[in-house]
């Protein structure tokens, strides 16, 4: 029995093709790391909010007997 080994040629690698972004270095650097301000406010929004309905959830009930 044989074994297949698939070749890679330049370019043709598996997953997604990468090829170049517009812009340059510096540009990039700058949109990212907006894009992360923007993600660590959302962050912090959602924790936020998971906290005040946290706060807000009633006292489980206690029976006595």
């Amino acid at each position: 029995m044989t074994h297949h080994r698939p070749h890679h040629h330049r370019g043709h690698g598996c997953g997604p093709r990468r090829e170049r972004l517009p812009g340059d270095r510096a540009e990039w650097l700058a949109r990212l790391e907006e894009h992360q301000r923007d993600l660590e406010q959302r962050t912090a929004d959602v924790a936020d909010l998971i906290r005040r309905l946290r706060d807000d959830e009633p006292a489980p009930a206690t029976t006595t007997a």
